[in-house]
């Protein structure tokens, strides 16, 4: 049964408020886990947590500033970005400022009888960033710290409770953010099927049953070789980038912040699969799909090798069977989403005369609300999504035909 406009409305604050606890709880969980170790004498692990958690607040923030520079004058207000918002962002806040815009956006939107076109615009505009944002996030800091996580409960041999608690935030945040994205993409489509539960259910969960073993591979042969792991994910994370740059990538509005994307680009295909150009991409998932299965399984058979190095209470052969299991699981349902529930649409030759999202979250690209159609994510929507011809009508002149 489709949501009226008014539910779906509360619906999407209600789901935003949700991300911006998710996100708050994360970050109290890696701030515990921190001071935790500290505590106990382990200072490298904390300063470990600490060195990721910043890491990735410093690239998050940038993106944040860079995007809201190049966003059209007068979108966020009548004067440019002045000095608040730059005090906000070095320290640390401009991706939480962005999230309770957001949500102040959209209770105003839902207050309102008959909201205005503007506002609803303006309020997808916001989501979509925050969208991005969140995934940058995800795989610049969540996913890092998990395998940090359980790198450490596998060398120590035991799991505490505030690391339980770590794993648990961990999953749940990576978990919103695939999902939130997905349903972001969604929102750029010029004609798009309602998003079911079933789909989001199984694009949510295939994309989880890659990511787990994948992690999983990696924290053991971090925990074997706690040396090693940083030259193994900069060897990779160069090959990675080297390709995403073969790909011509044109996301931010600058070259200087274009490698900034392509580095995060490089750090997301380490652990999971992220799209980046348009065109004919089934190959070039499988090249990747390929490439990590191969690096995982070294990973593992290294540990097969040097297992008895690890505390033997703990049943690795259990878990690397159930890694094997999701890894197998997570492939099929992720070829039955391309199959059967993955949307194909129709986009115009040009985004801006024909671009138009189907229900009330409309981007309205047309004038007077050009300024609003948020580029940064329709361009991913466009290398994401597949294009269709329309039954018993020729492709225009230039147009190709994707997949995936």
């Amino acid at each position: 049964m489709p949501w009226s406009p008014r539910a779906a409305l509360l619906r999407d604050l209600v789901l935003g408020a949700l991300g911006t606890a998710a996100f708050l709880l994360d970050l109290g969980a890696d701030l515990w886990a921190a001071g935790q170790y500290a505590l106990r004498g382990r200072y490298l692990w904390a300063a470990l947590v600490l060195a990721l958690l910043g890491l990735a607040s410093a690239a998050l923030q940038l993106f944040s500033w860079v995007w809201l520079r190049a966003d059209p004058a007068g979108l966020h207000g009548p004067q440019r970005p002045g000095r608040r918002l730059a005090l906000l962002h070095v320290l640390q806040l401009g991706y939480l400022h962005r999230c309770l815009q957001g949500l102040r956006q959209g209770l105003l939107v839902w207050q309102q009888a008959k909201p205005s076109e503007f506002d609803l615009a303006y309020a997808d505009f916001l989501s979509l960033d925050i969208s991005m944002l969140r995934l940058f996030e995800t795989f610049l800091e969540t996913a890092p710290q998990l395998t940090l996580l359980l790198a450490i409960v596998l060398q120590s041999g035991q799991a505490e409770y505030y690391q339980w608690f770590g794993v648990g935030t961990s999953f749940m945040s990576i978990s919103w953010a695939l999902l939130d994205y997905h349903q972001a993409l969604r929102t750029c489509l010029p004609s798009k099927p309602r998003l079911g539960w079933a789909a989001s259910a199984i694009y949510f969960l295939w994309n989880l049953l890659l990511l787990g073993p994948r992690l999983l591979a990696v924290a053991l042969f971090s925990a074997l070789f706690p040396q090693y792991v940083a030259l193994h994910f900069l060897g990779l994370w160069l090959v990675l980038l080297f390709w995403v740059w073969l790909q011509r990538t044109d996301f931010m509005p600058d070259p200087g912040s274009e490698w900034l994307y392509r580095a995060t680009v490089a750090t997301i295909l380490y652990f999971s699969w992220f799209n980046v150009s348009e065109g004919h991409t089934c190959g070039r998932a499988t090249i990747h799909l390929l490439f990590l299965l191969s690096d995982s399984v070294l990973l593992v058979a290294t540990w097969v090798i040097y297992g008895p190095w690890l505390p033997t209470e703990i049943s690795l052969h259990i878990w690397l069977a159930v890694g094997g299991v999701c890894f197998l699981g997570g492939l099929a349902l992720r070829l039955g989403y391309y199959r059967w529930l993955h949307p194909s649409c129709r986009w115009e030759p040009d985004p801006v005369a024909g671009t138009r999202v189907d229900g009330f979250r409309s981007l309205f690209p047309c004038e007077p609300y050009q300024q609003l159609r948020n580029r940064r994510m329709t361009q991913l929507a466009r290398n994401f999504f597949p294009k269709a011809k329309e039954e018993g009508v020729l492709p225009r002149k230039g147009e190709v035909n994707g997949v995936i």
